[in-house]
């Protein structure tokens, strides 16, 4: 991010040797902010080889974790438990067990058998929810050799395969859970968590990056939920009648159970524009509320796999009568890998990737995934950075009358 925004960049996790679930990589921390107790909460992506749960004549699986961390002086000083994982895939092979039990006490699928990634919390309606992007079995060596398949059973590619893509081709879907906080920091994960639904189709394909308000919208004159997400082929919904790149995609509806329903009210909302969005963009962070109808929205973009992943921002407006819509779009790239701990390692593709977005008075605190093996966390001016955002329009062109009165002040 621009230096006249940014207070400062944080390590705050590495991997941790010696630990099985946490000692290969340790990234994309989603943080929130209590609002009782005070302490940001944070929850991270981990993963370490599981040799317990290989396939004969496959690769080691590495399931993905979520682990807890917390800071109880605004984000200053951190404390990870690396004892356990807070939330764990269940790793089952058997068609049979790769079931669970929903928050409603129903037996669904449990598409987050394999592995539980990218974590983002939101507070919604006094309840804390947790978003993460699923796989129903567990991945090998991805940075070796990325093929989401190689450790799964091989009933998976035959009739017997009841679960559809989710299974044969093990594409992401996204999953909904229900967080009790007060659990959660006494460390008594076991009852922290509660599977709620899946909130993305896998028949529609890969799908990643969702978001989810953190209030009811007003939409067609009634108050809905409303999510943002990001398919890597917009062209498998009926709506979308060109190709496009992955690009964000908004839609809304009145029961969190139906809102993955493609029937829903949805949108294409923004597009790669900018050389540094040129192979897809998606939303990083649940949206901040800045006014009465405008979110302040991170997002990343990916050029390619020399420039990589990096984050901007917008500013959506709510509308009457419709979803919220891009009112301005910075069309620079504002935080980049900088950092010696940021540059690439494992991968070779550079990557700062925000999943955690709070505002504590007029600093915004963003927690994001270095190099996809650490975890870090930025403090910007909340107030500057609102400035600059407004200096460019929808399409990301500056207002040069915005701009000098934005120079002068």
């Amino acid at each position: 991010m621009a230096k006249s925004l940014v207070h400062s960049r944080q390590l705050v996790l590495e991997p941790q040797p010696g630990s099985p679930w946490a000692e290969e990589m340790v990234l994309n921390p989603g943080i929130i902010h209590d609002p009782v107790t005070g302490r940001i909460h944070m929850l991270f992506r981990a993963t370490g080889p599981w040799r317990e749960k290989q396939i004969m004549g496959r690769p080691p699986p590495y399931p993905i974790f979520l682990g807890y961390a917390w800071s109880d002086d605004a984000g200053q000083t951190w404390t990870a438990d690396l004892s356990r994982p807070a939330l764990a895939p269940s790793l089952h092979y058997e068609i049979a067990d790769i079931y669970i039990r929903n928050v409603d006490g129903e037996r669904v699928v449990n598409h987050a058998n394999g592995c539980i990634e990218d974590p983002r919390l939101v507070m919604l309606d006094g309840q804390c929810f947790l978003v993460v992007a699923c796989r129903m079995m567990p991945p090998g060596p991805y940075w070796i050799h990325d093929d989401p398949s190689q450790c799964a059973p091989a009933w998976i590619k035959t009739p017997t395969n009841p679960f559809g893509r989710a299974a044969s081709e093990n594409v992401t879907v996204n999953v909904l859970y229900k967080v009790a906080l007060t659990h959660l920091a006494k460390k008594d994960y076991d009852k922290a968590f509660q599977y709620v639904r899946h909130l993305t189709d896998p028949q529609l394909g890969e799908d990643r990056d969702v978001v989810l308000f953190p209030e009811k919208l007003t939409v067609c004159g009634r108050k809905q939920f409303v999510c943002i997400h990001r398919p890597v082929n917009p062209r498998n919904y009926s709506f979308v009648t060109s190709d496009l790149p992955p690009s964000i995609m908004i839609c809304a509806s009145d029961d969190l159970q139906e809102i993955w329903n493609e029937c829903g009210t949805q949108t294409i909302m923004a597009s790669p524009l900018f050389p540094w969005e040129g192979n897809r963009i998606g939303a990083s962070a649940p949206p901040l509320r800045i006014s009465d109808h405008e979110w302040l929205l991170c997002y990343h973009g990916k050029q390619d796999d020399t420039v990589g992943y990096t984050q901007s921002f917008m500013i959506l407006e709510e509308q009457a009568d419709g979803l919220p819509r891009v009112k301005h779009r910075c069309s620079e790239r504002l935080m980049f890998a900088q950092e010696p701990w940021e540059m690439p390692h494992k991968f070779k593709t550079p990557c700062v990737f925000v999943t955690g977005l709070i505002r504590l008075d007029d600093t915004l605190m963003i927690s994001y995934g270095a190099a996809d093996e650490r975890a870090a966390v930025a403090r910007a001016s909340y107030s500057a950075l609102l400035k600059h955002v407004r200096m460019f329009d929808p399409a990301g062109i500056v207002n040069e009358l915005d701009a000098k009165i934005s120079t002068l002040s």
